[in-house]
């Protein structure tokens, strides 16, 4: 059998006789629920107080009890001297710590918490809360520099989250319209201290971060004890913050005050003053550096075109360019005296050539058969058919045989008649040498 089915068995032994025929009366309700209460017991309850009512002579205090990050809240009676012995005074916004018991009224239908101790929550435990709180947001990663968005340089519109007739909405609006007159707010008040800044601050926060216009966030704040600062250190708020779409600006309190909203916020300002020139451009200052832009990008584009022209009257400075014709004018001189100088060369050499021509042609004219015809000689061939041979030798040229003789203007027929030996030259007889020689 299941836990449910065990469950349902037993509520229907509870209450055998309840049906739509037979209703329980209110009574047996309020009777029941008590019981039900009253087998809780006593615990312990933290929450700050938001009302109290301590009347003169009575016996009862009368207390609202309220959750820092919730909008919840509980009825709480006491005795009148717990709150009037409290070693630390306790009033309206105070956090404090209880035991006590609940009670249901059955006469009423209302709870009740009936406390017996009180104990004040103190600044060295609240600080100590709040460096556990940041140990852990830290150790999660939400203080990462990476997850911070950038801010935008001209926001469309502000969304500021202040308290109503704030001097902090005073300094951020104020500081904000003189440094840009045509700036937009979007304004949501609530509180920023006590048990109901939480939900009011998470609820604007919500608002603004889904408004389409609202570029940037910014909670402000003046300065104030830890207590009234304690808001911004909340848990929920700063969870919130991280996971806001639109970039969110921290300027709570003075340069001293760092509630955790700081870290986990994507701009941390010391004030709302400087939140206000952080995220503002300043007209003026911005009007004065376009200005200054302005002249030193005319200045460069002027000494850009100076430098230029200096460049260019250097080129047109130049003789290929200021004279472009001299240098062919010089081409032309050249190549006339280069074709004179080979002009010269050529002729000279053909001189020469011919000087040495006519000199050889005259030695082979010296030397030539022609010339040797001329003094006299003659070529005597002996003819054999078609052939010819010259004749060296008289054995060549036996007796009968046909010669052909060429002489310097022409050529004779002959036949050899007989042969006659040259007679041997006679050499001088060498005279002997003496002794006395």
């Amino acid at each position: 059998m299941s836990t449910e089915q065990g469950s349902g068995e037993q509520n229907s032994a509870a209450r055998p006789d309840n049906s739509p025929e037979h209703p329980w009366p209110v009574r047996s309700i309020a009777v029941k629920v008590a019981q039900w209460i009253d087998r809780l017991g006593a615990v312990w309850v933290e929450g700050q107080i938001t009302q109290m009512n301590l009347r003169p002579g009575t016996r009862t205090a009368f207390l609202v009890l309220r959750d820092t990050a919730a909008d919840m809240s509980l009825s709480v009676t006491c005795d009148p001297d717990l709150l009037r012995n409290s070693a630390v005074p306790l009033q309206e916004g105070s956090r404090v710590i209880v035991y006590g018991k609940l009670s249901f009224f059955t006469g009423r239908g209302t709870i009740s918490l009936r406390v017996t101790e009180i104990r004040p929550v103190g600044i060295g435990e609240l600080l100590a809360r709040i460096e556990r709180l940041k140990a852990l947001l830290a150790a999660e990663g939400l203080f990462d520099p990476r997850l911070k968005r950038p801010i935008p340089f001209l926001p469309n519109r502000i969304g500021l989250i202040t308290g109503r007739a704030s001097a902090a909405e005073h300094d951020v609006v104020t500081v904000a319209t003189q440094r840009w007159p045509a700036v937009r707010f979007e304004i949501r008040n609530t509180a920023v201290q006590g048990p109901t800044a939480v939900p009011q601050i998470l609820e604007a926060l919500t608002a603004l971060d889904a408004h389409p216009e609202v570029d940037v966030i910014v909670l402000a704040r003046g300065g104030g004890s830890v207590e009234d600062l304690l808001p911004f250190s909340d848990e929920t708020l700063c969870r919130a913050i991280v996971s806001a779409k639109t970039p969110i600006v921290s300027a709570i309190g003075h340069e001293p005050d760092n509630p955790l909203s700081d870290y986990v916020a994507d701009l941390r300002a010391a004030t709302p003053t400087d939140a206000a020139k952080r995220i503002v451009p300043d007209a003026a200052a911005e009007a004065a550096l376009l200005q200054e832009l302005r002249a030193r990008a005319a200045a460069a584009l002027r000494g850009w075109v100076e430098r230029e022209s200096r460049a260019l009257e250097q080129l047109r400075s130049r003789p290929v360019l200021a004279d472009p014709l001299r240098t062919l004018e010089q081409k032309h001189d050249e190549v006339e005296r280069l074709r004179t100088a080979a002009r010269r060369a050529i002729d000279h050499a053909l001189t020469a050539e011919s000087t040495a021509t006519r000199h050889l042609r005259e030695k082979l004219s010296a030397v030539g058969p022609a010339a040797t015809l001329a003094r006299g000689y003659a070529v005597v061939q002996k003819v054999i058919g078609k052939d010819r041979e010259v004749v060296r030798a008289i054995d060549d040229a036996p007796p009968g045989t046909q010669l052909r003789i060429r002489v310097a203007d022409g050529a004779i027929s002959a036949a050899a008649l007989g042969s006659q030996s040259a007679a041997p030259r006679s050499r001088a007889p060498r005279k002997e040498s003496t002794p006395n020689d």
